[in-house]
């Protein structure tokens, strides 16, 4: 072996070596940095592990439907007046007209066992239930056991009057009006009777994902029946007489640019500067508004910073702040007229907030062109909570490079204490990891004189 052999041999060992131990600091960095987020994230999987809130007049009622189902209910001075993880998961959250300490709330249990009410596991206990928040006391308003669990909740109910009450029915893809009283379903609009199954999500699996259900009390649509289709990116207004109203449709099947799988619209009548609608604009992670002119819905407000991640609730407080639900930002927030963030609190994955005191979906709050309010967009110069830490940098990277739907869906479905810091500290490991392993095989199948050729080449002149 000649000497030049000996020594390109010898660096070749030191650059391999120099790699390794790159690849090795990098993976046990992440590993380090991982673990710490193991033992110090956040957590509201009991009552004592519940984030601390500001004081804020008012109370503020609190959901979660992820990892741990809660309800949580912040007093005026911040303290937690009310706490449930009973059922698997909790949705919308209203209070109850007259009644100063009740709410009213629609909740899942996933049932694991077979037996008379699911005969193949998992299955769905969907129910609509009332606390008096001084005394815990629990009631059942309606209930029904439904035959899956995956896409199988109720997400929103709208109490109509004492007796009767709207659903939006992911299960059947439907919204009906019950009377609880008699459990007799006075009116029901279907989905599918309006639009093609082969567009939306996967049917019959998850195909219209009917999330929120509204009833509208006043103006030119008095009577109608808002409804929020997340799959088929679209918020259409359904007379109970004569079927959906398609001139005034907000959104169209992937038209990302509108809306893309929202959550939780919240009508805004005349009287208050509408009609108007605000809706968390869920995948593309902002908040946003749309105001009716001249027979069009036109955006007349967004408001995102660069934390979101998928907010799934917004509603316009009398004050004209913006009670906002970042599920994936891990937090509940009211955001001023100036875009400013004016109060809040730390949550795992919320899915929807109620200012109890402002009534059902904060009935007095008025239009984003009513109060003037100015747009403000993540990449108008706002800095993250993060900071220019490596760790937030970091996230910010992954999150760029990660189609936000992928990222969404892998933080869901993460451990509770798996925050977007420690998300991209295990992608920068897994993909450090890989990529050794992956050098290492190609540094063994080298020193055997194994070789790949390219299937492609370029033939020579002569042969």
């Amino acid at each position: 072996m000649s000497a030049g052999s000996s020594l390109r041999r010898v660096r070749s060992g030191l650059s391999r070596n120099r790699l390794r131990i790159a690849l090795a600091a990098i993976v046990l960095l992440s590993a380090g940095l991982v673990a710490a987020g193991s033992t110090d994230g956040l957590s509201t999987a009991s009552e004592e592990e519940v984030p601390s809130a500001e004081p804020r007049e008012g109370h503020t009622a609190i959901t979660e439907s992820g990892r741990a189902g809660t309800i949580t209910v912040y007093g005026p001075d911040g303290d937690v007046v009310y706490y449930d993880n009973s059922r698997t998961k909790y949705f919308d959250v209203d209070p109850v007209e007259g009644e100063e300490s009740v709410i009213e709330y629609t909740a899942t249990d996933t049932i694991h066992s077979e037996g008379p009410t699911c005969s193949d596991p998992p299955c769905a206990l969907n129910v609509v239930e009332r606390v008096d928040l001084s005394t815990g006391e629990v009631e059942v308003i309606y209930e029904r056991y439904d035959y899956k669990e995956v896409a199988g909740e109720w997400h929103d109910a709208d109490r109509i009057d004492d007796e009767r009450v709207l659903i939006a029915d992911i299960v059947a893809d439907q919204v009906f009006l019950v009377n609880t009283e008699t459990e007799v379903v006075e009116w029901l609009w279907d989905a599918q009777s309006e639009f093609p199954v082969e567009e939306g999500g996967p049917y019959p699996t998850d195909w219209a994902h009917i999330n929120d259900v509204e009833y509208i009390e006043e103006g030119e649509l008095e009577g109608h029946v808002m409804v929020s289709l997340r799959n088929q990116d679209q918020v259409v207004f359904v007379d109970p007489e004569t079927g959906m109203n398609e001139n005034w449709t907000l959104g169209a099947e992937d038209d990302y640019d509108v809306m893309y799988e929202q959550h939780n619209p919240d009508y805004i009548p005349e009287s208050r500067g509408g009609p108007a609608v605000v809706v968390s604009d869920s995948e593309n992670g902002r908040v946003e508004e749309f105001q009716r002119e001249d027979g069009e819905w036109v955006r007349s407000w967004e408001w995102s910073d660069e934390r979101m991640q998928w907010p799934r609730d917004a509603d316009r407080l009398p004050n004209g702040n913006t009670l906002i639900t970042d599920t994936h930002g891990n937090r509940v927030m009211e955001v001023t007229p100036d875009g400013e963030i004016e109060w809040q609190v730390e949550s795992t994955l919320p899915y929807e907030a109620e200012r109890l005191e402002t009534g059902d979906e904060s009935a007095g709050g008025e239009s984003a062109r009513e109060l003037g309010l100015e747009s403000r967009t993540a990449d108008a110069g706002d800095e993250d909570e993060d900071g220019l830490d490596v760790l937030g940098s970091l996230a910010g990277l992954v999150r760029s490079i990660v189609p936000h739907r992928v990222y969404n869906a892998i933080l869901f479905v993460s451990p509770a204490w798996m925050g977007r810091p420690e998300f991209a500290a295990a992608t920068v490991g897994i993909l450090a990891g890989l990529s050794w392993i992956g050098l290492e095989i190609a540094w063994r199948l080298h020193d055997a004189g194994v070789g790949v050729r390219s299937p492609v080449y370029r033939s020579g002149r002569d042969e």
